[in-house]
């Protein structure tokens, strides 16, 4: 599995903590679209591109970090066919790829710590869509996207 993961100048350490915890864990290839650099780097960046690569089949999966998360799910719901949620516990990170299908997940530096980050991205990773009743709302969604090009 190939996870593409960004970030901004807030979340570099995190990024490269999650990379390598990600690698050690699950044996995953971690694919780096952020800044490695403290200066200031503007999140839409990182976010738009690492849903590119998860929207064309570059990725299997996205992970962005910003100081909160917001910012970065919400440029890279930006992109079509992106479902970004953003998590502060394990238990919404389940039930997004449970019940939404995500395909990206989002957190903060500045809101989680690192253990609890860890906690999230495992739940997200492990979490397998159900598909069944919920699979209609996607399709709901798709139609949105749709409807806005």
């Amino acid at each position: 599995m190939k996870i593409a993961i960004g970030n901004d100048h807030v979340a570099v350490e995190y990024k490269q903590m999650i990379r390598d915890y990600i690698q050690d864990t699950y044996g995953y290839e971690v694919i780096n679209v952020g800044t490695d650099s403290h200066e200031r780097f503007d999140y839409p960046i990182s976010g738009e591109a690492v849903a590119n690569m998860v929207a064309n089949g570059e990725a299997d999966a996205g992970i962005v970090i910003c100081g909160t998360g917001v910012g970065i799910s919400i440029a890279a719901n930006k992109v079509q066919g992106i479902r970004c949620v953003t998590c502060s516990e394990p238990y919404s990170a389940s039930l997004s790829r449970q019940h939404n299908n995500t395909n990206m997940l989002a957190f903060g530096a500045r809101v989680v710590g690192i253990e609890l980050a860890k906690m999230i991205v495992d739940a997200w990773l492990t979490g397998k869509y159900e598909g069944g009743r919920h699979q209609r709302r996607i399709d709901m969604i798709k139609e949105i996207e749709e409807r806005q090009k």
